[in-house]
């Protein structure tokens, strides 16, 4: 277990927009930043991110925490892995606690932990098998000269080779203790019954590790060199609790800042292109590893930025490749511009045979947008013919119809009537029909991607009433967790001035009320800040943050992250008061109506029990003493008439 003393280090340390900024775009937005959220599907901004205050809060999905909470929510990491992740970003030396772990701590401990280990384990032999051994030197290391990789780019991708001898990890993982079961279940081993001691499934080839958006090992490419075995030339990790390799960018862990910072995301096909234009210096470039495109790979993408260039070589796969590719990135409202590199000729041997500025113009000049690119190939195959010419044109117009924003649209089909020297208004009639065909074609599963509402049913409306009473007990643990250290001033019945913290001036008025708290969750984190006051400690936000606890989180970032912020009136010479500057009244103002609609709680329990009482001449004394105390504090909330 991670001692407290690290937790401690680690939340003192980290920051969270540099730790949520590799995984969202984010813009200034007054003193926060704001980004589109990673968790759920928008077109407006409402994922607010505060430095001050080191929380985020999702307005969209009503998610929010801290920098260890998020990293929790967006890797699926346990609390423990994120606090390491978080300790390895910043180069925090992790302090184990001596003592044992519980049974129940050992139990969380799943088959899914286990399988990232497994993977990590793995991913050390490979390196260890290229850089180290005789084989490896010779076969996978030499493989990779040739390829004209320099020895920090294979460690960069931590590149390694799996030996020729057929069981060679199985045997060094068993030895290690782990089990047939989770060797079969991470696809690294293979245990058939002609061989029950196991087969290495890359066995023989480069390996080529698959990383998480965080750097984790999710699984591995691999590549055989003898080409005199009639086998697949590529072979991957099969899919696992771990590894969907259609929630996975190749290249996406090494390359998410220079993406963010260019604004731009490279799009190419294989591990090599990839890595060739890293070792140029083009680090902002990711590969679907061969695969067909996925919205949820575009998702990734579109964290990072709505950029897209297409970088494919020449051959016919290629380029229908990139016309679904196309389609996909303008439904997702990507912006996209796609390059084919000359005959023969990929990114990863166009790269190499280029410096870094030649190839980065190359991208820049040669990249056309999608209607240029789509009517020079189909164009070019329709000839002379008329009928394949209206095709190809035809195809173009699909293309526009998945483009979101209907602006864009207008502006795309002026460009292909001025191509064609068409008329706009066919091209909008052609448009429309695309776009009901589309509609017809949309699956249950995009339908719900794209959020395209079904028939609307009417039914009868159900109206829930929020106790006055929850409300204000939830402003009262709101300002002692903003505002929980803060002194107040105050003056007694007998004039005398003193001084409270605002923790202590509203924990006195609960207490000496004895007031029934109405949430469960407020419970809890009012327990927590009286046990402060016993050690004389006072419990404000801050110390909430490093609680493991997703709820308590939640409520900090709800308290703390504002979804709007203030124009700056001053400069127009208008001036109010912030929240912060009217602490004193609004706390003062919050507890007597909590108070008033406490009273009014009592008074209608003791309502509802008369019929029920067989003496109700003291229940009604009470009644009235306390219509008296509703009165008193009306007339200073104002409200009698």
């Amino acid at each position: 277990m991670i001692s407290k003393a690290t937790i401690d280090k680690i939340f003192s340390t980290i920051r969270v927009e540099e730790i949520i900024g590799e995984y969202v775009q984010l813009k200034r937005a007054g003193s926060n930043f704001k980004g589109l959220s990673p968790f759920h599907e928008e077109k407006t901004a409402s994922f607010v991110v505060s430095p001050s205050k080191q929380i985020w809060k999702d307005f969209s999905s009503g998610k929010g925490g801290t920098a260890i909470s998020f990293l929790m929510e967006i890797e699926n990491f346990t609390y423990p892995e994120a606090l390491r992740h978080a300790a390895k970003k910043y180069g925090i030396e992790i302090e184990e606690d001596k003592r044992e772990l519980t049974e129940e701590e050992k139990q969380s401990q799943t088959d899914k932990e286990i399988l990232f280990k497994i993977h990590e384990i793995a991913n050390d032999f490979f390196q260890h098998q290229l850089f180290e051994t005789e084989e490896g030197r010779a076969i996978g290391y030499s493989y990779f000269k040739e390829r004209e990789l320099r020895d920090d780019i294979i460690k960069k991708f931590h590149l390694g080779y799996s030996p020729e001898h057929r069981n060679a990890f199985t045997e060094f993982a068993l030895e290690k203790g782990y089990s047939k079961e989770i060797l079969e279940k991470s696809g690294l081993s293979i245990f058939p019954e002609n061989a029950p001691n196991g087969i290495d499934r890359f066995r023989e080839r480069v390996i080529f590790p698959i990383h998480s958006f965080s750097g984790r090992v999710l699984g591995f490419g691999a590549r055989i060199l003898n080409n005199n075995i009639k086998t697949a030339k590529y072979l991957n990790s099969p899919e696992t609790e771990i590894y969907h390799k259609s929630n996975v960018l190749y290249g996406l862990n090494q390359s998410k800042q220079a993406i963010s910072r260019n604004n731009l995301c490279l799009l190419v096909e294989g591990y090599m292109d990839v890595i060739a234009l890293h070792q140029n210096g083009i680090e902002n470039v990711v590969s679907s590893s061969g695969t067909a495109l996925t919205v949820e790979q575009i998702k990734l993408i579109k964290r990072l930025t709505e950029n897209v260039t297409i970088l494919f070589d020449g051959d016919a796969a290629g380029i229908k490749a990139s016309f679904r590719s196309i389609d996909m990135l303008l439904s997702d409202s990507m912006n996209i511009r796609v390059l084919l590199f000359p005959d023969g000729e990929d990114p990863d041997s166009f790269s190499r045979k280029h410096p870094q500025e030649y190839v980065e113009n190359f991208i820049k000049n040669e990249a056309k947008d999608f209607i240029d690119f789509k009517s020079e190939i189909l164009l070019k195959e329709a000839g002379t013919d008329p009928i394949k010419k209206a095709e190809a044109i035809r195809d173009i117009v699909k293309s526009v119809a998945f483009v979101q924003n209907a602006l864009k649209q207008e502006v795309y089909l002026k460009e292909v009537s001025n191509k064609f020297g068409l008329s706009e208004q066919s091209l909008f009639n052609e448009l429309n029909l695309q776009k009901q065909l589309q509609k017809q074609q949309v699956s249950p599963q995009q339908r719900q991607e794209k959020q395209i509402q079904p028939k609307i049913e009417k039914v009868t409306e159900v109206f829930e009433t929020v106790s006055p009473l929850f409300v204000l007990e939830e402003k009262l643990v709101e300002l002692m967790l903003k505002y929980g250290d803060q002194i107040l001033n105050r003056t007694d019945e007998d004039n005398n001035e003193y001084q409270i913290t605002v923790i202590e001036e509203i924990i006195g008025h609960l207490e000496e009320d004895q007031c029934e708290i109405q949430s469960p969750l407020n419970q809890k984190i009012i327990n927590e800040i009286k046990e402060g006051i016993n050690q004389q400690e006072l419990r404000a936000g801050n110390f909430f943050l490093t609680f493991m606890d997703e709820e308590i989180s939640l409520k900090v970032a709800d308290s703390f992250v504002n979804p709007y912020e203030t124009s700056n009136w001053e400069k127009h010479q208008i001036f109010f008061s912030k929240e912060e500057e009217l602490v004193p009244k609004i706390v003062e103002d919050v507890l007597f109506r909590h108070k008033r609609e406490y009273v009014v709680k009592l008074i209608n329990d003791m309502k509802a029990q008369l019929s029920a009482e067989a003496d109700n001449d003291d229940t009604y004394r009470k009644i009235i003493m306390l219509m008296q105390l509703k009165n008193t504090i009306d007339e200073k909330l104002f409200r009698i008439l």
